[in-house]
């Protein structure tokens, strides 16, 4: 039986800082899947990846080229902000994403992360989610949020 890799392994591989910035898409026609990057090669993984109809947004931080935000509410926003631009760079609307994982260094901050995230969906179109507690994660983040999105639309190869 394969060994699966740790929490915190899987934390760490799902960082990414933005999204936004010089993103290309390379298909991998040997396994089907399409990589979207964002060409700065910084981490080793991309910030989405496609396999059929369902694609994976990697886990997204409160940072863009400055750093993390100084607060938890900025830090919600951006990381939000990068996961639409991950989710957008991918084909995705906000009505595509249908489960969320929130990660947050102290649960207190819940209710708080909750009104952020609530503007960045439609009444009714909440996606499935999960938040838990975490005793630490990259970077001294405050929060981690991670997708699954359905793409309808067929993928093209560049």
């Amino acid at each position: 039986m394969p060994r699966l890799p740790s929490p915190i392994s899987t934390l760490l591989i799902g960082l990414v800082l933005t999204c936004s910035v010089d993103v290309a898409q390379a298909a991998s026609p040997k396994d089907g899947l399409v990589h979207y990057t964002t060409g700065q090669g910084k981490y080793p993984f991309s910030p989405a990846v496609r396999a059929g109809s369902t694609v994976y947004l990697s886990g997204q931080i409160g940072a863009d080229a400055n750093g993390l935000g100084k607060d938890f509410d900025t830090q919600a926003r951006l990381a939000m902000d990068n996961l639409m631009s991950a989710a957008k760079v991918a084909g995705l609307g906000p009505e595509q994403i249908a489960k969320c994982t929130v990660m947050l260094a102290d649960m207190k901050n819940w209710d708080a992360f909750n009104k952020v995230y609530r503007s960045y969906f439609q009444p009714g179109q909440f996606p499935a989610r999960s938040a838990f507690g975490v005793t630490g994660l990259a970077l001294g983040a405050a929060l981690e949020v991670e997708c699954i999105g359905y793409a309808t639309a067929p993928t093209t190869t560049p």
